[in-house]
């Protein structure tokens, strides 16, 4: 992975339910190592965009899955839980 932008163009989908998640908007880094510390997926809006939104998916590093060409796979179930 060469840049932020490459996750940007990335559908985020949860392995434990098939649920899409929505695009990368965002990535928490640890300024001192340099190292991704989570991926953010926007959350829902409300209905028509009226009724404001859902907060936002932070995916910790550690709950990636898989990073394809097209899509991340993650794991959102309780830690301990494996990809496979």
């Amino acid at each position: 992975m060469d840049r932020f932008q490459d996750l940007r163009n990335k559908e985020v989908i949860d392995l434990s339910d098939g649920k899409r998640l929505g695009f990368v908007c965002d990535i928490d880094v640890d300024i001192e190592s340099g190292r991704i510390i989570a991926i953010v997926v926007p959350g829902k809006k409300g209905f028509g965009g009226f009724f404001g939104k859902t907060e936002d998916y932070v995916i910790p590093w550690s709950s990636i899955c898989k990073i394809g060409n097209d899509i991340i796979i993650v794991n959102n179930q309780p830690k301990g839980s494996d990809c496979y």
